[in-house]
């Protein structure tokens, strides 16, 4: 375990060091942010370290002007490891919030040593959400400030209807997050599905698949790969000549800032549903970016958007309720999301999952030659969950 200084740079360092030795006298916040920053999948990891802490600096340096530490955990991609990283957080660390798990199979491991310790640790990710924890699972102290898994699939599912795509190959690693997935792109496209295939997760040799894929003839083709299996796949997807024949879609994640300098020009023209795009006009966002790549010498990701935005919501839960020690003001604090989101529009429905818009981006080059996912429109306005009416809870 390690702290969140050793993974900032230059002023977020500095800022960071003095966070790890809150004052006695004064209440604070102590926050465990568990992520991937070890293996192919450690992009991902390092773009919520970063995004995290962003919000920070962007805070004045402590979130609900109180004195913050942040200690980081290395999931090493392996859900016993991230449970083992929860139980010492939350056991001897004594965290009252945890946060950043990418992966779902990681996040479920885990989610019971947090949400059933005593004190009533908040686990508020920024990442995965499966529908384990949406529907009737769903719990008090868990938050989901990303989406809830289906979600940005059935963006995608609703656009290739719209699109007229009436047979579609449908692909996605083998855990709980690639078969809500595919269970979200079926949900809303209405055409034919040729194929569904679950590869092993972590795979990154798709010779196999793509033969199978080739010889099915789909029109269209759906992939959720997120980090280094989405490069993989793209790129031998493009050498054995697909590209120009069977169009790529995909959500945010399997097309982002953690895997577009890899694919490089593969990429270009692939669609991407998403939650939020560096190219979104509105100020916190064109400000996050901009400082973001000032800091960090790169464009942001959606998963260092969704950390940033997760710091900014627990920034403002904490100057609302006064600090963490009354946990149902905090929750209800959180419940409030007084906070003005990079993406857009944004609340929480019943379930704890977000209620926000999903848009349509396509993978272009900037005016510097960079690969971005550019804005086409919004697919989904205030789109909501299907499990939310499973959840029991009462605000």
């Amino acid at each position: 375990m390690k702290r969140a200084a050793f993974f900032a740079a230059g002023a977020v360092a500095l800022s960071m060091v003095a966070l790890t030795a809150p004052s006695h006298a004064q209440q604070g916040v102590k926050i465990g942010l568990i992520t991937t920053l070890s293996g192919p999948q450690a992009g991902t990891g390092r773009e919520m370290v970063d995004g995290f802490n962003l919000g920070i600096k962007h805070a004045g340096g402590r979130l609900g002007n109180m004195p913050t530490e942040v200690l980081v955990g290395d999931d090493q991609f392996r859900p016993d490891t991230g449970k083992s990283v929860a139980e010492r957080m939350v056991q001897r660390d004594r965290v009252d919030i945890v946060t950043g798990v990418v992966f779902s199979n990681i996040l479920l491991a885990l989610s019971d040593t947090v949400l059933k310790d005593r004190r009533g640790v908040f686990l508020i990710n920024s990442n995965a959400a499966p529908s384990q924890l949406s529907g009737a699972g769903c719990d008090r102290n868990f938050f989901s400030v990303s989406w809830q898994n289906d979600n940005v699939h059935e963006a995608m599912g609703q656009h290739m209807t719209s699109a007229g795509v009436k047979r579609a190959y449908l692909m996605a690693p083998n855990y709980p997050a690639g078969k809500d997935a595919l269970t979200g792109v079926k949900r809303y496209f209405k055409g034919e599905v040729v194929g569904e295939v679950y590869t092993q997760l972590g795979q990154t040799d798709y010779a196999a698949e793509l033969a199978a894929l080739r010889a099915a003839r789909p029109e269209a083709v759906y992939f959720f790969y997120p980090g280094g299996m989405g490069i993989a796949f793209v790129r031998q997807y493009a050498q054995a000549g697909l590209v120009q024949q069977i169009p790529l879609f995909g959500p945010s994640f399997s097309l982002d800032q953690t895997i577009l300098p890899g694919i490089g020009d593969a990429a270009l023209g692939v669609y991407a549903s998403t939650y939020w795009s560096e190219k979104l006009q509105n100020p916190g966002n064109e400000k996050f970016v901009r400082d973001f790549e000032a800091e960090y010498k790169r464009i942001p990701s959606p998963y260092a958007a969704q950390s940033y935005d997760t710091a900014m919501l627990i920034d403002s839960a904490l100057k609302q309720s006064g600090g963490i020690a009354n946990k149902d003001k905090f929750r209800d604090a959180v419940r409030a999301a007084n906070f003005t989101s990079i993406r857009g529009p944004f609340k929480f429905n019943k379930n704890h999952m977000p209620i926000q818009n999903y848009y349509l981006t396509q993978i272009a080059k900037d005016q510097q030659g960079r690969l971005v996912m550019d804005l086409k429109g919004v697919i989904f306005a205030s789109h909501a969950d299907v499990y939310a009416s499973e959840c029991k809870m009462k605000w």
